[in-house]
């Protein structure tokens, strides 16, 4: 993996573009937390998820991935069904919810214009990413919401992203002795639209625990 992976920098400005639109987004709303988001949950995790970004009105908000808007919701509830969250629902950072050898994070830890980073967002941000796959045990379980965070994994772990093809359900054995398992983004428009049920979405999961437990 990445030899200069770094830790978490709340105080990142490697991107100019998000950098400038975080900041209007603060100017908007002053009570939003409006700053790279950090990861959640435990240190060391046997479950690391990874989503796109923080969206607009929920993690830039509140400050917690996944939090504080419906894009979490199916995955909040997925987590406490297969017993890595505490609650079925994370409605602020202060509401006490913990997370059970679970962590969730983001691709790009900065909110992007139209939920859309560039690649160079992506790669100005992977050696975070990177950081946080380096501190996983072998035998952990990356899950990629979406092709974005699929291809961010890849990247962070510096392997050929042409090895590994993106699909809901897909399986991927990692260095490290890791695996990569890819779910559609649990984002409200693909679950209104049906192109990721609850059913596919708690499939993955379930394959998760079975990793895990072997």
């Amino acid at each position: 993996m990445n030899p200069t992976a770094l830790k978490f920098d709340q105080n990142c400005r490697r991107c100019p573009r998000l950098v400038a639109f975080v900041e209007e987004v603060q100017a908007k709303h002053p009570d939003y937390y409006a700053a790279p988001v950090p990861p959640f949950g435990v240190e060391i995790p046997a479950l690391l998820v990874v989503g796109l970004a923080p969206g607009m009105h929920g993690a830039t908000a509140t400050g917690r991935p996944f939090t504080g808007d419906g894009s979490g919701a199916m995955l909040y509830e997925t987590l406490y069904q297969y017993g890595f969250s505490s609650a079925p629902e994370s409605l602020s950072s202060d509401d006490g919810l913990q997370l059970f050898n679970c962590a969730i994070t983001n691709a790009v830890k900065c909110l992007p214009p139209e939920n859309k980073p560039v690649v160079a967002e992506v790669k100005a941000c992977s050696a975070y990413l990177a950081g946080e796959l380096r501190a996983l045990n072998r035998g952990s379980v990356v899950v990629a919401l979406g092709a974005i965070a699929h291809s961010a994994v890849l990247r962070a772990m510096g392997v050929k992203l042409a090895a590994y093809k993106f699909s809901h359900g897909g399986e991927h054995e990692l260095p490290g002795r890791l695996t990569m398992i890819d779910s559609y983004h649990c984002s409200r428009y693909n679950t209104q639209t049906k192109r990721l049920t609850e059913s596919m979405f708690q499939a993955v999961f379930a394959r998760v625990k079975e990793k895990i437990v072997s």
